[in-house]
């Protein structure tokens, strides 16, 4: 039985084939080409990549002889009928992805502007731009992402999401965390009032006053702060002192208490007193993962609302403007509805 040999492809052209097949913007026969050209490439048999792609081994012999005589560009649509196009649409695409979408070192730069890639193919920028919107391609943007190194990610993701998406019977379940370093500045010049057709406007010089932490429980169910307080410092001791605060405003009830997976958070001094008050349970968030920490939500709150526009005297100042905040946060508060189930998050997860 004859069996094809392994497709050879040209210097660098396996990770642009491969960024090709990631891009979700890119049409989908030119996509499949590429995974053709990959398969081949692996020495994946002609029929069984017909097979794995649905298509069909004429058609599998066809792209992988184009790329064999032309390359990557001859994966693109031959010229149709009427006046040729005057730029290579795939050759753009090409150079944009090369080296992962990163430009040649002796440019010094980390990626692409349209001036720079249009200065390098002779073409107008306006030409490049136009391409990059037509497929999706944003080199000036970039998004950060955190992987879990947690041995036991699963499980505590279904333990927590199980606390908000069916929390026990007649117990309270409350999100716990400290937002540290919380800076008083007070403002070098007066604040221009809001008025029409400008907004309110401050100056960028400041006065550091000085800095405090605040520990905040937020209760599942209602959404209402149950407990908080203000810290120069984030130790164990003011936890446990926070702590105690939050089984106080929850006497006599199963309380279920989810915090970020802190060496803090599990001190001697911590887990003794816990193991005084069986009636409270700890429920760590993974490594990396204080995402699903639901008090997070209401730090980023605070500080939009209260925080990073506010001006401060003292740190005392600070204290009461975050004590005024809450209160009257607690009187307008809804609860906020976790709606992915520990499937779906670990799937994502997966998937990523």
């Amino acid at each position: 039985m004859y069996v094809a040999s392994a497709l050879v492809l040209r210097d660098g052209d396996r990770s642009r084939l491969e960024a090709l097949v990631r891009m979700t913007s890119a049409p989908s026969g030119l996509v499949q080409r590429a995974r053709i050209v990959l398969l081949a490439a692996d020495g994946v048999a002609n029929t069984e990549i017909a097979e794995l792609l649905g298509s069909s081994r004429p058609t599998v012999l066809k792209w992988r002889s184009r790329y064999a005589e032309s390359g990557i560009e001859a994966l693109g649509d031959l010229p149709r009928a009427g006046r040729p196009g005057t730029v290579d649409e795939v050759a753009v695409l090409v150079a944009t992805l090369a080296e992962d979408g990163r430009p040649p070192a002796r440019l010094g730069v980390t990626h692409w502007s349209s001036r720079l890639l249009g200065a390098e193919l002779g073409l107008a920028y306006s030409t490049i731009a136009k391409i990059w919107r037509k497929w999706g391609i944003q080199p000036h943007r970039v998004e950060t992402f955190k992987f879990s190194t947690d041995p036991e990610l699963e499980p505590k993701i279904r333990d927590i999401v199980g606390l908000y998406l069916a929390p026990p019977e007649k117990a309270v379940v409350v999100c716990v965390d400290e937002k540290t370093q919380i800076q008083a500045l007070d403002r070098t010049a007066p604040i221009l009032p809001l008025r029409p057709g400008l907004p309110e406007r401050q100056t960028h010089g400041y006065k550091r006053n000085g800095t405090t932490s605040l520990f905040a429980a937020l209760e599942v169910a209602t959404g209402r702060i149950s407990a908080d307080a203000c810290y120069q410092r984030h130790t164990n001791k003011e936890f446990l002192t926070f702590l105690k605060q939050v089984a106080k405003a929850h006497p006599r009830v199963k309380l279920h208490v989810v915090a970020d997976n802190y060496a803090t958070h599990k001190h001697p001094n911590v887990t003794v007193w816990l193991a005084k008050n069986p009636r409270i349970t700890l429920h760590f968030t993974p490594t990396s993962c204080s995402w699903l920490n639901m008090v997070e939500i209401f730090f980023g709150i605070i500080t939009r609302q209260a925080i990073r526009r506010g001006t401060f005297e003292s740190v005392p100042d600070l204290k009461a403007a975050i004590r005024t905040f809450i209160d009257g946060y607690n009187n307008r508060c809804k609860p906020f509805t976790w709606t992915k189930s520990a499937d779906q998050i670990l799937e994502k997860i997966k998937r990523k």
